[in-house]
């Protein structure tokens, strides 16, 4: 058998270069969205547990939280929680059949970007 007509592989991927659609954006930072929030986990769950033990450490938690960088750092891990709900119910519609089209697929990727930023925003403002 000869093999001379296949095509040839490329030698290397440059993923610099490769020009994404909305939906694979959204697919990336879903699963980034989902690894910030796992890693995150014993950093959320610390100031819980400290905050509940007693009404001193209750304080030191919240004037621990009240800096401006650690409420950035919360208003990104709001955004990863919301990007990551927002887009698991599309990949759940998306596991129905719902929008599997090539139109419906790129609006609800914009409507994923869409709500998470909102959301973030005014969860934002009435935090800050």
């Amino acid at each position: 058998m000869s093999y001379k007509y296949v095509k040839k592989p490329p030698k290397y991927l440059n993923l610099l270069k490769i020009r994404l659609p909305l939906p694979g954006f959204v697919s990336i930072l879903h699963r980034l969205s989902g690894a910030v929030l796992f890693l995150f986990i014993p950093f959320l769950l610390w100031p819980l547990q400290a905050s509940l033990a007693s009404a001193e450490s209750y304080a030191s938690v919240n004037a621990t939280l009240s800096g401006p960088l650690v409420k950035l750092v919360v208003v990104g891990l709001i955004w990863a929680f919301l990007h990551h709900f927002f887009a698991g119910i599309r990949y759940l519609a998306l596991d129905m059949h719902l929008g599997v089209e090539l139109g419906a697929a790129r609006a609800s990727g914009t409507a994923v970007l869409i709500a998470s930023i909102a959301s973030t925003i005014l969860i934002g403002v009435r935090l800050w």
